[in-house]
């Protein structure tokens, strides 16, 4: 039989609550090194703040979302397109370019990638830059032939030059851009002249925001190039006429897209990727962040109806992050884990 005598029970409660206390300074220290590793395993990270509203608005998400979610010491510099992507193929950095157009230095970036530089992490547009013709969704709704060319074509008396009533007026890109020259390439390839068209340079791209925004207010007809996502496509629902051509982005590439192009023929405009993209070094040391940064995308409607946000409001990217984060969890929420989400969540508030 055992002893029950009370020095006996006293010695061994207190050795119980002894142990019982080490245990859960033990099991505290474990998870307080584990939130330590988790930390240094993504450590440092800078950003690209691109200057646009768009990649501002999602270099701010994507910093939120790794400070208060993968325990990362996010910062945000300064980016352009051209700088960045150079500086992260020589320098190894920044860490990440969230929304880089990268048919602008395509080769270099592929050779980035090949040589073991950098990831290409996802398509932080899902829809792609997108490019094309407009009209307005009532003149569609009220004339479903007006999403073609040939229904734009058949009516072009309706759309009203501003300073010649007996010519139709179609709205091209300000002088200088680039996408005048394919604006034009088109305008002459499908013979929009012979039509009664003639090309109208707005100027600049508040002009031809504006002539979007004054169509609108007036219920008029209204024709030209536009792209997305924009606030103005956020603002103001317009329909991509569809030219009946399909996509021929060999043509589109070597003779839509130059001014040296002698033959130009119709084609729709290709979608333009823009891709996030971070550094190899960043990637290896940080895959569960990393592995955010491959599902983190929006469409171009969802951006659009952010960016008109942003205008109406005098946002900048820090304010349009908060409101997206507090406003969207149904859309952000997906490309994190149950527990990052739970985090995020618990630092907005």
């Amino acid at each position: 039989m055992f002893s029950t005598n009370d020095n006996n029970s006293k010695d061994f409660g207190d050795t119980m609550r002894k142990l019982t206390k080490l245990s859960a300074a033990v099991l505290s220290a474990a998870m307080m090194t584990t939130t330590v590793q988790a930390a240094e395993e993504c450590g440092a990270v800078s950003i690209a703040d691109m200057n646009w509203s768009s990649a501002s608005l999602m270099a701010n998400v994507d910093r939120f979302i790794l400070e208060h979610g993968y325990g990362c010491e996010a910062e945000l510099v300064p980016g352009d397109t051209m700088p960045t992507g150079t500086s992260m193929i020589e320098k190894g950095e920044p860490d990440i370019a969230p929304e880089l157009w990268s048919n602008s230095m395509k080769d270099a970036l592929d050779r980035g990638v090949a040589e073991k530089r950098l990831r290409y992490a996802g398509k932080s547009l899902s829809d792609g830059g997108e490019e094309g013709f407009w009209v307005p969704e009532y003149l569609v709704k009220k004339d479903p032939s007006m999403a073609t060319i040939e229904g734009v074509l058949a009516n072009a008396k309706m759309f009203k030059h501003p300073e010649d009533p007996d010519v139709s007026a179609f709205y091209g890109c300000p002088a200088g851009w680039n996408c005048q020259i394919s604006a034009g390439n088109l305008f002459e390839a499908m013979k929009m002249g012979d039509a009664g068209f003639e090309m109208i340079d707005p100027g600049s791209g508040a002009g031809l925001a504006g002539s979007i925004a004054k169509a609108y207010e007036r219920g008029e007809a209204w024709f030209g190039y536009y792209w997305a996502p924009t606030a103005v496509l956020g603002k103001y629902k317009m329909v991509k006429v569809d030219f009946g051509s399909g996509v021929d982005e060999d043509h589109f590439v070597n003779c839509t897209t130059s001014e040296d192009c002698e033959n130009p023929k119709a084609t729709m405009y290709p979608p333009s990727p823009v891709h996030t993209v971070t550094t190899e070094a960043f990637a290896s040391k940080a895959p569960a962040a990393y592995d955010y940064l491959t599902r983190r995308s929006f469409t171009n409607n969802q951006m659009n109806g952010l960016l008109a946000w942003m205008e109406d409001n005098q946002a900048d990217g820090e304010v349009a992050a908060e409101h997206f984060l507090v406003e969207y969890p149904d859309v952000w929420a997906g490309w994190v884990s149950a527990d990052v989400a739970a985090k995020v969540k618990q630092a907005l508030q």
